[in-house]
């Protein structure tokens, strides 16, 4: 029997993102994201067969281990659409930059506001980035991977819930834009719902999502030390 759990997990877990997309393209919205949609529908499943996430966790180590060669084949759409690439790069890091500003200012703001103990603080500042840099910038400063990690996942969900309306309402169409929203905000589970409007917006949340890792790298110690 324990030797079926990983199958079946694996097999829910795809069923739940599969059918999450179908139910997105006929009744778009925010509660109806694949992400959304197929993380709340496994929840529910493993809470109603009684299983626990120790024995998920195989399942989900298959399907991550999968996620390496899928980022790295994000790069094929990228490098056939290099020129576009390097014609925005300039508009496009300015505006990381920024982005990146706002979302640590805002968090310090919370922080401050509600006296919020340091860890939790620390959590705040790495939270778009994707989890497994976030979880080792945590480590090496000392903070809780733990409440990092869960920042981290809870602000993809809620990018990849809100993003693809918001920018509709803006009238935010060019691809370009919307796969640097997407990997600049939502970081993997970004680059996911990206994907699913074009393999060029998708290969372009990749690379902001690479991107926003690095400069949040880069600028941690100065805002570790601010902090």
């Amino acid at each position: 029997m324990t030797a079926l759990i990983t199958p079946y997990s694996i097999v829910i877990t795809l069923l739940a993102y599969y059918i999450g997309r179908k139910i997105y393209a006929k009744h778009p919205s925010p509660f109806t994201t694949p992400v959304f949609f197929s993380t709340v529908t496994i929840i529910l499943i493993l809470l109603a067969s009684g299983m626990d996430f120790d024995d998920y966790t195989p399942a989900k180590d298959i399907i991550s281990y999968f996620l390496g060669p899928a980022t790295v084949a994000l790069a094929v759409p990228l490098y056939k659409n290099r020129k576009i690439i390097v014609k925005y790069a300039i508009p496009a890091i300015s505006g990381m930059i920024l982005g990146l500003m706002v979302t640590l200012t805002i968090a310090f703001t919370i922080a401050q506001a509600f006296s919020l103990p340091h860890f939790i603080l620390q959590g705040l500042a790495v939270k778009s980035i994707t989890v497994p840099i976030a979880v080792e910038i945590t480590e090496l400063y000392g903070g809780d991977s733990n409440i990092s990690a869960a920042f981290v996942i809870l602000t993809g969900v809620l990018g990849t819930m809100i993003a693809p309306k918001l920018m509709d309402k803006l009238n935010i169409t060019m691809p370009f834009a919307r796969g640097i929203a997407y990997g600049t905000i939502a970081h993997g589970l970004g680059t996911a719902q990206a994907a699913q409007e074009s393999e060029f917006t998708g290969a372009v949340a990749g690379a902001a999502m690479a991107i926003a890792g690095i400069l949040i790298s880069c600028f941690f110690p100065l805002i570790s030390r601010f902090l």
